[in-house]
Formats: C-alpha cells, sequence, structure tokens
C-alpha cells in the first residue's frame, strides 16, 4: 500500500477483512441471538394474552354461582404467580422458575374449564363460551410461539458451540451465553384428576341424598331388571 498514509491504509485494511470477518461467524452470534430474542418476546407476548383473559373468565363463572370455589381459587393464585416472576432467558434459574409457574397456570386452567362442564349454565353463556374459545386460541399461539423459540434457541446455542463461530464466543464476545429451552412440564403430562361427585343437582333426589360414585367417563350401572 505504498503511497498511503497510516489512516487509509487502516481503512483499506479493515475493508479487505470485512467480508472473512463475516465469514467466520462474527457476526453470525448476534444475529441468532437477536433472532432468539424476537422469538422470546412473542412467547411472553402470548403468555400475557392469556393472562389477561383470565381475570374475564373467573368473573364469568363466579357470576354462575358454581359450588366448586377451589379450582377458582387456585386459577387466581396461579395466575398471580405467573404474572410476577421475573424471568430471563438467559438465566436457568429464573426459566426453570417462569416455565413451573406457566404450566401450573395451564394446569389450574385446564381443571377449571373440566370442571364447569358440570353446568349446564355455563356451557350457554355467550360470555364464557367466547372467552373459553379465545383461551383455547390463545393456548395454541402460545405452543406454536414455544416451538418457533425452541427453534430458534437451538439454532443460536449451536452456532455458540461449534467453528468458527466458537472462537468468537470465546474470545471477543466472550458474554454470550446459551438460551434456555422450554421443556415439558409435569402439569403438561398429567392429566386433571376431577371428581364430579356432589357438583349434580340430580345427585339430591337420589335416596338418602346421596348419588351412588361415578367416575368420570364411566358408564352408570344397569338398572336391575323388573320382576316378573
Amino acid at each position: 500500500m505504498a503511497g498511503m498514509s497510516p489512516r487509509m491504509a487502516t481503512v483499506a485494511a479493515v475493508i479487505a477483512l470485512a467480508p472473512a470477518v463475516g465469514a467466520c461467524g462474527y457476526n453470525t452470534i448476534p444475529t441468532k441471538h437477536e433472532r432468539a430474542q424476537a422469538a422470546w418476546a412473542d412467547v411472553q407476548s402470548q403468555y400475557q394474552r392469556r393472562a389477561d383473559l383470565v381475570p374475564n373468565l373467573v368473573a364469568t363463572v363466579q357470576g354462575a354461582a358454581i359450588q366448586e370455589r377451589t379450582t377458582l381459587t387456585q386459577v387466581i393464585e396461579a395466575r398471580a404467580k405467573a404474572t410476577s416472576v421475573n424471568v430471563n432467558a438467559d438465566d436457568p434459574a429464573s426459566f426453570q422458575q417462569f416455565q413451573q409457574a406457566q404450566g401450573e397456570l395451564s394446569g389450574a386452567l385446564s381443571r377449571l374449564l373440566v370442571t364447569v362442564e358440570a353446568y349446564p349454565q355455563l356451557q350457554s353463556n355467550q360470555n364464557f363460551v367466547a372467552l373459553q374459545s379465545q383461551l383455547e386460541g390463545t393456548e395454541n399461539r402460545i405452543a406454536v410461539a414455544r416451538r418457533d423459540y425452541n427453534e430458534a434457541v437451538r439454532d443460536y446455542n449451536t452456532t455458540l458451540r461449534t467453528f468458527p463461530s466458537i472462537i468468537w464466543a470465546k474470545t471477543i464476545q466472550s458474554g454470550s451465553k446459551p438460551m434456555q429451552l422450554f421443556t415439558a412440564t409435569a402439569e403438561a403430562q398429567t392429566a386433571p384428576n376431577v371428581n364430579f361427585d356432589g357438583l349434580n343437582p340430580s345427585a339430591a333426589a337420589q335416596p338418602g341424598g346421596n348419588a351412588p360414585a361415578v367416575a368420570p367417563g364411566s358408564a352408570p350401572a344397569a338398572a336391575p331388571a323388573a320382576a316378573n
């Protein structure tokens, strides 16, 4: 670079090295991290959408004066816990706490929706039906958002561990950390255990005021044959 000033030579060297730097992964890490962060923001948005639906859902169920109060209390408490967690997708502890809290809310909502099936007045309530539909749609959006987030995070985390980007991850971009993945929770893998005994108004008509215990989903016992 004869005839060039030191400043011009430096600029020329930077321009010449730029394609090589880009090709060896220097820009790859922040690019994929931003993509994963955008996917994480979408996950949080969908969870917030669900949290916003819960108060109206609870109020509608309370207005129907159903006998089951424990499940409503569980939903209210689970929502409060889920919305109070300060989460960082780069921090394993806070991410695990966030996932657990959201899983508990999912379980409480599932139990509530199963329980209210015993109340025809709720099933015919247009406000409740609309809220239930919105909640189901939001759960689907959450599932999609979590899937997209996991895909983006796997791509980003792989980049941190593979050559040549691992060189930058361990040197100039040493602050880059793997992001956490969503995993299946115990609540998602366990069907809600709901007992409808005592919730059926027709139980009062049974002799002694108690209906025979029948497991949900099972057929009632056959009536005895009439005597000839």
